[in-house]
């Protein structure tokens, strides 16, 4: 249950069974010198009121105190290890395995679901189950633990003032529990702030020179001032609910003592009870009380916590990519089998509802060649960038079958798949890293003499040179020191070195001046040779020497066939060769 509820892994739901019963008998044994305090003033007050007793034993009382000092210290040590300690490291394993889980999930994924969404879940939600799992939930239900157990020796003892001590402490957990539907929504609306908040944030930081060019900066900041005021007024609200529900939870709690007084000082009149016993029942009144002052904010922060867990759930539920880790493929052709496929607006969504959004595939058939440049054109949105992500598997079809070499690549890993794969996409993703180290992500076992070779055959040589450090230089977050078509150039150069037998090309030179287009084009026309390669072309000039040319509109195949053919049919290429310039 407690695995099920909390979304915890198998050593993790053991971890917390030892962390509540060590927080448990940390409890006990923190009550254990109200015993002994009930001994001496027992015992004094006997001797004071004149009924004798027995002597008290001043060294094994000296004794006894330092055992129960030391017996507390060690209960509360193992408790620190059993709660926090195991905590973070099933904080840290929840980490790997949502890692481990956009490692699986299609490429789509990341390009359709808030990015800021994704650290908070990573992040945020995570820190918030490490505090419940290493302070809330064993701390509470330590506390319910001991209050049971204490609680039928206080019945055992005298039912009546027992029943005093007990009936405070259900009521005050349902006052908290009544709140349970506000504090949940407050808290939903505080993430869906602090979400708004950091989208606007990050926007404003990577538009700043278009907001400034355009005199608009002003403005927008104005708009992001309020989506911030608005998170604390949710924040401000997100305390309030639980704040308000412990307050009245403790208020109720304190009627224990008063019940104590009253029933207890009512009963030594009548004599149906014993001073000391009374002295008895209102010392531990006051005493298993304290736990619970604390416990009831803990309970707030687990109804708090049931969000975080529903939203790391949800991540969990997403359909991963599987299949085999090998790929039998004979050769390397692509082919498409009746195609279809729909564009899900919200994956999450998706997988929980099965709602489904705007196709935008509809029966695409054709076949790219090993050896053969194929490229595809059409209008914008006609579904070009969609074929080269199926044929990738970055995505998977609805229907119909994306074949490599014969084999649906729905069967194969992702991983083991893409290892065929060398991609050039028209947004370029760098790291602040040396140029040497961006261009060797194409294959990390590559040497110097590799990477540089890679690097002249997409011409970087000439910027390069520039650099203070040359390819040693950093290059800063995304290759901000790096024009649009120096940055396309590393990219190439790192597909260039990977070498894989599929090359997919997605306006590669649309960055690039002319002279450097040329250059380039001459450089992957000699190491694309023998492979399949994919082309999604906006500038139909660069396409002249494709082998077939795959035309693409509304999500069908309306022309297929050889520049030099579809230039004759006079159909939607031709056109579109038209527009820019009436030739190829």
């Amino acid at each position: 249950m407690l695995k099920e509820t909390l979304a915890l892994s198998d050593k993790g739901t053991r971890d917390l069974k030892k962390g509540i019963v060590a927080t448990a008998v940390a409890h006990l044994c923190v009550m254990l010198p109200v015993s002994l305090l009930m001994t001496v003033t027992m015992a004094l007050i006997d001797k004071t009121v004149g009924r004798g007793g027995a002597e008290l034993n001043i060294p094994f009382i000296l004794l006894l105190c330092a055992f129960l000092t030391a017996l507390i210290f060690v209960t509360q040590w193992v408790q620190y290890n059993l709660t926090y300690k195991v905590a973070y490291e099933e904080s840290a394993e929840r980490r790997m395995s949502l890692a481990e889980k956009m490692r699986r999930l299609p490429l789509s994924f990341f390009g359709q679901r808030d990015l800021s969404d994704l650290t908070t879940t990573m992040m945020g939600d995570c820190s918030k189950l490490e505090r419940m799992f290493s302070n809330a939930v064993p701390g509470f239900l330590g506390t319910v633990i001991m209050f049971i157990i204490i609680s039928c020796g206080l019945l055992v003892i005298d039912w009546r003032m027992g029943l005093c001590i007990i009936l405070p402490v259900p009521i005050s957990a349902l006052v908290v529990l009544a709140a349970r539907k506000k504090q949940i929504k407050a808290e939903e609306r505080n993430l869906d702030a602090h979400r708004a908040a950091y989208d606007s944030v990050q926007e404003y930081l990577d538009v700043m020179k278009e907001l400034r060019s355009d005199g608009l900066e002003k403005a927008y900041l104005e708009d992001v001032d309020k989506k911030l005021e608005h998170v604390v007024s949710c924040a401000f609200q997100n305390e309030l609910a639980p704040g308000i529900a412990v307050t009245l939870a403790q208020f109720f709690l304190r009627f224990g003592i008063v019940a104590v007084l009253l029933a207890g000082g009512l009963m030594v009149v009548d004599g149906s009870l014993s001073v000391t016993m009374f002295i008895l029942y209102l010392v531990i009144a006051g005493r298993v009380y304290e736990p619970f002052s604390s416990s009831f904010m803990l309970m707030a922060e687990m109804i708090l916590s049931l969000v975080s867990i529903k939203r790391t759930k949800q991540m969990e539920a997403i359909k991963e990519q599987g299949g085999q880790p090998v790929c039998n493929n004979q050769g390397y052709d692509i082919e498409f089998q009746d195609v279809v496929f729909t564009y899900h607006a919200d994956l999450e969504d998706t997988a929980v509802s099965g709602r489904h959004g705007e196709r935008v595939l509809n029966g695409v058939s054709f076949v790219a060649k090993q050896g053969e440049i194929t490229a595809l054109v059409g209008p914008s949105g006609g579904g070009k960038s969609t074929v080269s992500r199926l044929a990738a598997r970055f995505w998977d079809a609805d229907s119909g079958r994306v074949l490599l070499g014969g084999v649906d690549v729905t069967t194969v890993e992702p991983e083991t798949l893409f290892k065929n794969y060398s991609i050039v996409f028209q947004e370029v993703t760098l790291f602040d890293q040396s140029v040497m180290e961006n261009i060797r992500l194409g294959r990390q076992n590559a040497t110097d003499e590799e990477v540089l070779a890679a690097a002249r055959a997409a011409q970087c040589e000439e910027f390069v040179s520039r650099l203070p450090e040359g390819y040693q230089s950093d290059i800063g977050e995304n290759g901000c020191i790096l024009s649009g078509g120096e940055r396309q150039r590393i990219s190439i150069a790192r597909a260039i070195l990977k070498d894989a037998p599929v090359v997919i090309l997605d306006e590669a030179t649309a960055s690039m001046d002319a002279e450097n287009e040329t250059l380039v084009q001459q450089a992957l026309s000699e190491l694309l040779q023998g492979k399949t390669v994919l082309v999604i072309a906006h500038r139909m000039r660069t396409i002249a020497n494709a082998d077939k040319v795959v035309v693409l509109d509304h999500g069908q195949v309306v022309e297929m066939g050889t520049p030099t053919e579809l230039l004759e049919e006079n159909g939607l290429f031709q056109r579109l060769v038209a527009a820019q310039g009436g030739h190829l």
